[in-house]
């Protein structure tokens, strides 16, 4: 699912992630700040319509459920900065990132094992 998420979607898509299926109102009370009910019912339907969100009829209540996985979202949106600022070069993003970040000696000694694991010398076939 590559559609990218807008910043009140994926505020929605935390909330299902961290609480699971959860009903609108639900949904407004774990929400990181104040939104409006028809905004937020606006923002369910474009998620159902963008096949991230799953609805079903409990009852006389709508409920609301992420289809969508965080880790599928995550590695969508890395894919976009890495395209979009390092011109698709993974290795750039991940230099400019060990250069710019304040690591401590154990951040870099566990990238150091990482990249030393067969998994990670392994080109793709």
């Amino acid at each position: 699912m590559a559609a990218r998420l807008t910043t009140a979607e994926l505020d929605v898509m935390k909330v299902l992630w961290q609480h699971g299926e959860l009903k609108p109102a639900d949904i407004q009370q774990h929400f990181p700040r104040e939104i409006k009910n028809p905004a937020l019912r606006s923002v369910l339907g474009i998620l159902v319509d963008k096949g991230h969100v799953l609805r079903c009829m409990q009852g006389k209540a709508f409920f609301y459920k992420a289809k969508t996985r965080k880790q599928s979202v995550f590695r969508s949106a890395l894919r976009d900065l890495v395209d979009t600022y390092c011109d698709g070069s993974t290795e750039a993003l991940l230099m400019n990132l060990i250069r710019k970040e304040k690591l401590s000696d154990k951040d870099l000694a566990e990238l150091l094992r990482m990249a030393q694991e067969p998994s990670a010398t392994k080109k793709p076939e």
